[in-house]
């Protein structure tokens, strides 16, 4: 058998492992412009090349995870904790038979549209657009990845495979109940513009679940941000170790460490926890879900789709255990007071330019200005969401102090 097979581009080199209910590149719903296909890699490949290569991607280097890009060169950044999602997302694919490259994909691209300073910038723009429909991250990653980036002759966007965008939308689960109304996220603000225009234009069956592979880039995420958040709250001073072992399922990892080695410094403790809470959680989540995917042998990722229930998921205590931890880390790191100061600040920041663009918008680079010419009011004021949205947190604060007298150090 051929490493590629150029007859149509269908690639089997992994069908010796991938299971029948996992997304296949050769079965895709394809792209939004048709393209010829690559002879050297398949379109799940080809989609997690292209957000590697975008310019989304490349800011999320200077983009807040918690902490604003100078508290240190330790803390996580968007960047990095995205990297640390990737990994987390292709060890579980691969050890449930899945796609491990879409599920690569998936965590890749999962917060591309993640605003500058976390989700405080994400409040800030949804508040200014409420009356056009707010703000959603997940709606803004869709509008980066089929509008906002521009490196191809051809098309806007990245032209990205059927899966991969109905990935982002539903990674999180449906959008909509099977009577098509939204689900309670989504009640008092209806389902994000772009999200319905793109389902339009590609029917992305709002009303099921995403396949296995979205599914695991979901619970990646979950698993890499309470870990590393941990990580990154002890080594900032934010809680103690004895503090956090107020959390049942941490402080028996602690005891288990403190027994192998009852000298160990802190340091050490800090990495061998974060390790091992990653490990628990990876395997939990992979034995789970054999469980739940042994009805779908033998069927397709259809069924998947069409299922009650999701087949990637936390089982009961591993469930506990993460409510327990995001409970711990948002009294303790998320509202910390410093955390909250400079929150204050950095709301105030991308609040004022807002206002400042809405004003006047010659005070935009001159593409960005062309661009609005024609704008009604709402397609001004995402165009300028646009521009905020894809700041860094370092270039956000640039342009307030090329705007205002006075800008803070959000330090």
């Amino acid at each position: 058998m051929a490493l590629f097979s150029t007859g149509g581009n269908v690639d089997r080199r992994f069908d010796r492992w991938r299971a029948s209910f996992a997304s296949d590149p050769a079965q895709s719903r394809g792209r939004q412009y048709v393209e010829a296909h690559s002879p050297t890699r398949s379109e799940f490949q080809r989609d997690r090349d292209r957000i590697i290569h975008s310019t989304a991607f490349r800011r999320l280097k200077h983009k807040t995870q918690v902490f604003v890009f100078d508290e240190g060169d330790h803390f996580r950044t968007r960047l990095t904790h995205t990297i640390e999602v990737a990994q987390i997302a292709r060890s579980i694919a691969r050890a449930l038979g899945l796609d491990e490259d879409l599920a690569e994909a998936l965590a890749l691209s999962h917060d591309l549209g993640h605003t500058p300073f976390g989700h405080t910038g994400e409040d800030v723009l949804n508040e200014c657009l409420l009356p056009y429909g707010g703000f959603d991250h997940n709606a803004q990653a869709l509008r980066i990845v089929t509008r906002l980036e521009r490196r191809y002759p051809d098309f806007d966007g990245l032209n990205l495979t059927w899966e991969t965008r109905e990935g982002l939308v539903k990674h999180n689960g449906p959008l909509l109940d099977k009577t098509g109304n939204p689900l309670p996220k989504y009640q008092q603000s209806g389902i994000p513009n772009d999200i319905l225009l793109a389902d339009a234009q590609g029917h992305l069956e709002l009303a099921s679940f995403a396949g296995p592979e979205a599914q695991v880039a979901a619970l990646a995420d979950d698993i890499a941000y309470n870990t590393h958040d941990i990580d990154d709250g002890l080594r900032a001073g934010m809680f103690s170790l004895s503090e956090l072992a107020q959390i049942t399922f941490v402080s028996e990892i602690l005891q288990e460490i403190q027994q192998k080695w009852p000298s160990l410094e802190e340091t050490r403790i800090i990495h061998e926890l974060t390790r091992r809470l990653i490990t628990r959680f990876v395997e939990g989540v992979i034995h789970e879900g054999n469980e739940r995917l042994e009805p779908f042998q033998g069927l397709t990722v259809k069924a998947i789709r069409q299922a009650s229930l999701p087949v990637i998921a936390f089982n009961r205590a591993l469930a506990t255990a993460d409510k327990d931890i995001k409970t711990f880390l948002f009294v303790h790191m998320y509202r910390n007071p410093n955390v909250m100061r400079v929150r204050s600040q950095a709301e105030n920041v991308l609040r004022d330019l807002y206002r400042s663009f809405i004003a006047d918008s010659r005070l935009l680079p001159e593409d960005w200005q062309i661009r609005l010419k024609a704008a009604n009011e709402s397609e001004k004021a995402y165009h300028i969401a646009d521009y905020i949205a894809g700041m860094t947190d370092r270039f956000a604060l640039e342009e307030h102090r090329r705007l205002f007298d006075a800008t803070p150090d959000l330090r």
